[in-house]
This record gives structure tokens, C-alpha cells and sequence, in this order.
């Protein structure tokens, strides 16, 4: 089994921020999985609320070569920075007991940064003042080389 889990942060107003976490769950195997149970129960209630969908998810088999999916979305409760762990898919195959596949981690989410805003306004202020910024350089670098005198005109005097 390769199991890959993905999330990423939205915001939908100041002060709230949504995750939207994927997890997609591929049998690479050489035969079929049977009772596939995907579990990823580290969102902690205090931190996250769960929006819409649910954080386990099952499945009767997965035929070899076969890829599942399941999202959820989460609501933040909180600042901080937000380290996830991975996902645990369990199953069974005929020949075996019972067993486990890690999904890959996600990168830590900071959530509710106040790094969003701040790039936020520094766009607005570059959209908003560039063009006069940049007319107001192109003036001033002109005026400085008309005003300098050249080292040719230095060695004449």
C-alpha cells in the first residue's frame, strides 16, 4: 500500500481557517486488500472541528492496481504552528494477518499566521504605489546624471 496525505489551508475570514485534507491510497500489491480501514485521528479536538466529511474511512477491498480517495475539511480553533502525523491504513491480505501502511506526513501548518495578512497589504501597498515609486526613481536617476558633471569635464578645467 502507498498511502499519501496532502491538507492545505484556506482562509474564508479574519480570525478563521479552514484544512482540506486528501488522502489517497494506492495497492501497489501483488494481490487484493480486504477490510481497508483508513484512520487519521491525530486532528485534536480542541484544535480542529470537523467540517464536513470524517477523519476514518472504509472500505471492503481494493483490487490490486486500485486507487481510493477520501477528504474531510477542518475549522481552526486556534493559533499555532501544527505539526501533523501520518495516517494508518489497515488491512488484510489473504495470505497474511492483519496489516499497516503509514501515510506520508504533512509540513507543518501554521495556522492563522499572521504572515497572510502581512503579504496581503504588502501586495495592495506594490499594486497601489509601484507605478509612482518606480516613475519617481527613473526622475531622480535622470536629474543625478544631469546634474553630476562627467570625469571629461573634470580633467578639461
Amino acid at each position: 500500500m502507498v498511502v499519501h496525505k496532502k491538507a492545505s489551508l484556506s482562509s474564508i475570514k479574519s480570525g478563521v481557517q479552514r484544512i482540506s485534507v486528501t488522502i489517497d491510497i494506492y495497492n501497489q500489491g501483488s494481490s487484493s486488500a480486504y477490510d481497508v480501514n483508513l484512520a487519521d485521528d491525530n486532528w485534536n479536538s480542541n484544535l480542529f472541528d470537523i467540517v464536513t466529511g470524517n477523519i476514518s474511512k472504509s472500505w471492503e477491498k481494493l483490487e490490486i492496481g486500485e486507487t481510493v480517495s477520501h477528504s474531510f475539511e477542518l475549522q481552526t480553533k486556534t493559533k499555532g504552528l501544527f505539526y501533523g502525523s501520518p495516517a494508518v491504513v489497515t488491512f488484510h491480505v489473504p495470505s497474511k494477518a492483519l496489516l499497516q501502511a503509514y501515510s506520508t506526513p504533512i509540513l507543518p501548518l501554521d495556522v492563522l499566521a499572521e504572515s497572510i495578512q502581512e503579504k496581503k497589504l504588502e501586495s495592495r501597498l506594490v499594486g497601489r504605489f509601484g507605478p509612482q515609486v518606480s516613475v519617481i526613481s527613473i526622475i531622480v536617476t535622470f536629474v543625478y546624471l544631469i546634474a553630476t558633471p562627467s570625469k571629461e569635464s573634470k580633467k578639461k578645467r
